[in-house]
This record gives C-alpha cells, sequence and structure tokens, in this order.
C-alpha cells in the first residue's frame, strides 16, 4: 500500500507580520502537458533537464516506467526518445534522479512501500542522451527504498530513507562499492521516539558542498554531516523548529545557497536556516502560507504540501512543488521575510505533485497518482507539466551579464594549465575545449568561480575554450606552448 512520506505538521504563531517583496510576478506559462498512459498506475516522481545548453533532453524519474527520456527541443512537441526500464535495474522503481557531467544517478527503491524494494542506485550514461547506457545497479541488502542522490567527484550519497546514508565509490562507473553507511542519530528531536515515531525518520534528500553533507532527515529535522572520512561519518550540527517539540514534521528537499539553506518542510511551507557555523544553526525566516500553526489545518485538509525545492540565484526566486497546491514561487530577496510571489495550479481539482526541476526559465513539474488512498490530497492524473517563467531578470537572461567581464581565461599563453575565471560563480557552467581542427578535447562542469584545466598533454598548438550556461556564452582562443 502506498504511503506519502507526509506528516502532520502544526505550527505556532512565530513571526511579527512583515512586508511583501515581491514587486513583479514570474508570470507562468504552461507550455505543454506530457501525460502517462496509464494515469492510476503509472508515476511521475521528477524531471531534470540535461546540464549542458546543447543537450535538450528531459530525464523523468518515471519510478515503475524506470528512466524515460524525452527531446524537447520543440518545447511544445516532446517527443520519447529512450527509456530504461527497472527489470534492466535489479526490478528497483527509479524514484529521482542526479546528474554529474554526462552521467545520471538514479535513486532506486519505491519508498511509498518500503517494505518491498531495496534501497539502490544506477548509473547511466548520458554522453548521447537518445541512447542512454546503464553502466552499473547497486543494490543494498535491506529494504526501505531511496530517495535521493548527492554526487561529489568519486563519491555518491545515496538518501536511503531508514537506512540512513549510503557512502558510495563511484570512480569505476562500472562497479560501484559500498564504503560505509551512517544513519543519524533518531533521539532527535525527540529524544525517546516511539516505535511508530522512528518509521516517520528518514533520510529523504542530501545537499553536499566540500565534504559537508546537509541532510533533511524527515521527522529527525536538518542534519548536518561531515563526510570527510568517508568510512567514518560523523554528525556536526542539527536543526529541528523548536515550536514543533512534541509535534509531527516533515523536512523534505533543500537547497543549499552559500550560507543559507531553504528547506521544503511539508505543509507547513519552507524554513530558511542560517548554516555559516555548522555546529549552531539557526532559522533566519519562515514561509508559512498555510497557516500549519493552526489546529484547524491538518496534513489531510492542507491546501498544500511542499515537497521538491529548487532556486534561481538570479532572480533569488524559490520554486516549490506544493501538491494540491501545484507550485508556489516565492521571493527570498529578504531572507528573513520570504514573500509568495506567483502560483501555477489550484487546490480544486484532482492533480497534485510530487516532484520539481528547473532550468533557465523553465520549470517542470512532476504530477503523481494518489490512487488508491487519494491522500493527502486527491490526484487523478500523472505527468509532467513544462512551465515557462519570465519576469524581470529572467527575461534579461544573457543581458544580464558583460560576457567580457564575467569571463576570464589566463595564463595565455599556457604550458601546464589555463584558469578560468568567473566574475561571480553561475551554476551548471560548462567549459569546452577544442582544437585548432573543431575536435572536442576536454568538456567538464565549472567548479566555482575559479576552475583550472589540466593541458599538459595537450600537443602544442591553438586551442579555443567555450564558456556557456544560461546567462552567459563567450568564446576565447588560447595557445599550448
Amino acid at each position: 500500500m502506498m504511503r506519502f512520506i507526509f506528516y502532520c505538521l502544526l505550527f505556532s504563531t512565530f513571526f511579527n507580520v512583515v512586508h511583501a517583496q515581491c514587486t513583479q510576478p514570474a508570470n507562468l506559462q504552461n507550455q505543454v502537458d506530457i501525460p502517462v498512459q496509464f494515469p492510476l498506475m503509472q508515476h511521475n516522481m521528477t524531471a531534470r533537464r540535461d546540464t549542458s545548453p546543447s543537450k535538450p533532453y528531459l530525464y523523468v524519474a518515471g519510478k515503475e516506467r524506470g528512466l524515460v527520456i524525452y527531446n524537447i527541443s520543440n518545447l511544445a512537441s516532446p517527443v520519447l526518445t529512450a527509456s530504461i526500464l527497472p527489470s534492466a535495474m535489479q526490478n528497483l522503481d527509479v524514484m529521482s534522479i542526479t546528474q554529474s557531467g554526462n552521467y545520471l544517478y538514479l535513486a532506486l527503491g519505491d519508498f511509498f512501500n518500503a517494505n518491498a524494494q531495496h534501497s539502490g542506485m544506477a548509473i547511466v550514461d548520458i554522453s548521447t542522451p537518445s541512447s542512454p547506457v546503464l553502466k552499473s545497479t547497486y543494490s543494498y541488502s535491506l529494504n526501505s527504498g531511496a530517495g535521493h542522490v548527492a554526487v561529489d567527484g568519486n563519491y555518491a550519497y545515496v538518501s536511503a530513507m531508514q537506512n540512513g546514508i549510503l557512502v558510495l565509490d563511484v570512480s569505476n562507473k562500472t562497479n560501484i562499492q559500498l564504503l560505509s553507511t551512517f544513519k543519524p542519530s533518531i533521539h532527535f528531536p525527540k529524544v525517546n521516539p516511539n516505535s511508530s515515531e522512528q518509521q516517520k525518520i528518514n533520510v529523504r534528500q542530501i545537499t553536499v558542498k566540500n565534504n559537508i553533507l546537509y541532510v533533511c532527515y524527515d521527522a529527525g529535522g536538518l542534519r548536518i554531516v561531515n563526510a570527510t572520512n568517508k568510512y567514518n561519518l560523523v554528525e556536526t550540527g542539527r536543526y529541528a523548529n523548536p515550536l514543533l517539540n512534541a509535534r509531527p514534521r516533515a523536512y523534505n528537499n533543500l537547497v543549499l545557497n552559500d550560507t543559507l539553506v531553504y528547506i521544503a518542510v511539508d505543509y507547513c511551507g519552507m524554513e530558511i536556516i542560517h548554516v555559516k557555523d555548522t555546529t549552531h544553526l539557526t532559522q533566519i525566516g519562515w514561509w508559512n502560507p498555510w497557516n500549519c500553526q493552526s489546529t484547524s489545518n491538518t496534513w489531510f485538509n492542507s491546501p498544500g504540501h511542499a515537497n521538491e525545492i529548487e532556486y534561481d540565484a538570479n532572480c533569488q526566486l524559490l520554486f516549490l512543488s506544493t501538491g494540491r497546491s501545484d507550485m508556489h514561487v516565492v521571493n527570498v530577496s529578504n531572507p528573513a521575510a520570504p514573500d509568495s510571489c506567483s502560483r501555477f495550479g489550484n487546490t480544486t481539482d484532482s492533480l497534485g505533485t510530487w516532484g520539481l526541476g528547473h532550468y533557465g526559465n523553465q520549470i517542470y513539474l512532476a504530477y503523481i497518482a494518489t490512487w488508491p488512498l487519494y491522500t493527502p490530497f486527491p490526484g487523478n492524473w500523472s505527468g509532467i507539466k513544462i512551465i515557462t517563467y519570465n519576469n524581470a531578470c529572467a527575461a534579461a537572461g544573457i543581458r544580464m551579464y558583460d560576457a567580457d567581464k564575467a569571463v576570464k581565461v589566463y595564463p595565455n599563453p599556457a604550458c601546464e594549465e589555463v584558469v578560468i575565471e568567473l566574475d561571480a560563480f553561475m551554476s551548471e557552467t560548462q567549459v569546452i575545449i577544442y582544437n585548432a581542427i573543431g575536435q572536442k578535447i576536454l568538456e567538464q562542469k565549472a567548479t566555482g568561480r575559479f576552475t583550472k584545466l589540466n593541458i599538459r598533454e595537450f600537443q602544442k598548438g591553438l586551442y579555443t575554450i567555450t564558456v556557456i550556461n544560461n546567462h552567459v556564452s563567450k568564446i576565447i582562443k588560447f595557445v599550448k606552448q
């Protein structure tokens, strides 16, 4: 029987009245619907667009349909291009997708029925998205499913629900190796949770930066875990809204923005936590649109359930899939006063979202059928809706940046390495090097504001570096001495 990982969150009044800051709505436009064939039997958990601007493909975590790939070069007419069925991945459902370079890391294992499937992960080569290649599948020995995969270089961290965190060595894409497992303490925020309460403490999602894991632990709140030693992870910080002590809670997904994390908190909206000191986490903002501090608002009748979350740093907007409410857009230019900016969908139909992906000015909403229980909202349709937005900052697009100032390459000429310097780090920036006859020699993501490229093995001569993302496209020539 399917069970949703939403739990009753009842907040008390917390903030004083704040002033609205969203001066311009996001102007959301539905471009196309991509339905499944059997809406009550098939589910789309989430969708991610390829991070390379030159690859207009959408990757869908189709649960029992596996990995499903669409060509969206014509946004109004997506074309089903390829798929990999669960039968090829040890019969484990695909629950979420993470991309790193030319590889997809699939979180495997149905967690709605935690007793049915093991926690697992698959690696898929999408160098040619229309012809994906399954490189390997890993399955943990215990059931509980998996919610997410975070990738950092040669390591992957699987959010394995009640199994905790699986630390995997993925340096060899054809031979995934388990290095260790780690389950954060279940004795927080409640010191001694009973057996029923323990069922709700699950590792849902992880974000990793500089060997620090930011973990959504569902009813266990937010956890900070040091992963410097892959064989001995150490929890260094924890947070849960103190107003929820002795009450249920559900921290589902987060995004990291410098020293802030934005957390989707079920039917209590979104919390903003300051994490500069990972041993002392503090809440600085709370977007609470459904007045969940009211005891009349329960998990079953709440207008919304915040689940997946994405951030547009240029517009300072958060996009949240919100269940019965479909999607909300929140302005966080003032983190202490997050403000509703736009909304897509309504609460009166039989539609509800689970997942959400973001690329450029496009949003990919994943809808899920809640049959046969229809809780916490009635959902009779499963599919993907592609939505665009066009407010002032998004409309500016590439004009927001002066490419000559935004990207620098040095030294030139160079002998051993060149440095790509971005005026401000922009996520999903691709760096591609071509030789004098147009052959691609190297392609990788920018790793921060400064990215070093090893050219020791390059032959002497003229090369071209292309730096591209949603905002900047620049071509620079350099000479290898």
